[in-house]
């Protein structure tokens, strides 16, 4: 099976800049390469990537992009033109006459209304976000595949007559870099872990108020420590932010790391198999489609605590597989440090969370979703060429 996958405008593959959704498909698109596939992966240049190189099987084509901007509109504008210019890459690149692909997955904006003649290849729409209006102009798609069952209902919401082309399958959780099992649960330091953008939507208020506030009584054993990029075209929510983090974290004396971000996998590893409890209390409400950060923490055997966000309710269960706050609470922060006060208190229960989260990232390994991936495409082609013979 031909498969093009297309990213979008604003980052590159490999994902040395970061991003939950470059990382999840340069995953997938190996794996399709390793089962026999001719797998295609477009995504943005940089001026240390070459235009076009083939790496594990996978082709990959490079396309100028740009820096993610402030504006909403101009990252629209932005994305129409990384689009057209993706698409005399593609036809470029086809030999004549022949379809780009059997299936062309993309998660830009406007590449599913640009590719309206099925001729091209089936049209299949990566729903990476909650949607905004443009559901109902991709009426020609093939596909609208989301990762959680809470975004699939918010498609259909939006475009009910759409609704049986809609399909949930999940991400799949970041496997290790090297053969080895995560450490057991008393290996690791007394260290809570956050990984993320650093920006006012995930929560980090919170966190640090929460831990700050009660490091030197409940947590005073205890470090925090913060992953990810500040800067702004990285989505971070940038340097004042970071200072006022900062400000907050000084009451813990010295107990609270700002690590910057960690876009080298092995580096990124080595911080999850070292926290006994990874926190992700994001009060992105329709910001957050699934939450590859808390089950890439399940994935290295760390416990996690979430915010009560509808997307996480696909594989962290309160109290089975994970700790769900209220960040709904009339004081968030202190629902947050009680609820870290009383993961933390029995040590023996929060290591049996983390093998049970453990245990559940198990189901999103990269070979199980990866084959219900193919197994999606090849009922749309089936279904295409069924329908090309009854003509």
């Amino acid at each position: 099976m031909k498969i093009t996958i297309v990213l979008g405008a604003f980052l590159p593959v490999p994902p040395v800049m970061g991003g939950a959704v470059e990382k999840v498909w340069f995953a997938l698109s190996q794996e399709f390469a390793r089962r026999g596939h001719e797998v295609v992966l477009v995504s943005r240049t940089l001026p240390e990537l070459p235009r076009s190189e083939t790496r594990d099987g996978v082709r990959h084509l490079r396309v100028r992009g740009f820096d993610t901007p402030r504006s909403l509109l101009w990252l629209k504008f932005l994305d129409l033109i990384y689009s057209i210019r993706t698409l005399r890459v593609l036809f470029a690149s086809s030999s004549c006459g022949e379809p780009t692909a059997d299936i062309i997955v993309t998660n830009t904006f406007w590449l599913p209304i640009l590719l309206r003649n099925s001729r091209h290849g089936r049209v299949y729409v990566h729903v990476a976000r909650y949607p905004k209006g443009q559901m109902r102009f991709y009426g020609k798609a093939a596909r609208l595949q989301t990762p959680s069952a809470a975004v699939a209902q918010a498609v259909a919401v939006e475009a009910p007559k759409l609704a049986q082309k809609i399909t949930v399958i999940p991400y799949p959780a970041p496997g290790s870099t090297g053969e080895r099992e995560p450490p057991p649960f008393a290996q690791r330091e007394r260290m809570i872990l956050f990984v993320g953008r650093v920006h006012p939507e995930k929560g980090l208020d919170l966190l640090v108020a929460a831990f700050a506030n009660a490091a030197r009584t409940i947590f005073a054993d205890w470090k925090l420590v913060i992953v990810g990029p500040t800067e702004k075209k990285y989505g971070g929510g940038g340097v004042p932010y970071l200072a006022a983090l900062a400000r907050a974290a000084e009451l813990a004396q010295g107990r609270v790391t700002f690590r910057g971000p960690l876009f080298d996998p092995t580096a990124l590893e080595r911080e999850f198999r070292s926290a006994k409890l990874f926190v992700y209390p994001s009060l992105a409400e329709k910001g957050e489609s699934f939450g590859l950060a808390p089950l890439e923490a399940m994935a290295h055997r760390c416990a996690v605590l979430v915010s009560n966000l509808d997307c996480f309710h696909d594989f962290i269960r309160e109290g089975e597989t994970g700790f769900v706050f209220d960040h709904r609470a009339a004081n968030p922060a202190d629902a947050l440090r009680e609820k870290i006060e009383n993961a933390l208190a029995d040590e023996t229960s929060l290591a049996r969370m983390a093998e049970a989260g453990y245990r559940k990232s198990a189901e999103y390994s990269l070979p199980c979703i990866a084959g219900r991936f193919l197994k999606d495409f090849n009922s749309l082609v089936r279904d295409s060429d069924a329908a090309t013979t009854g003509r």
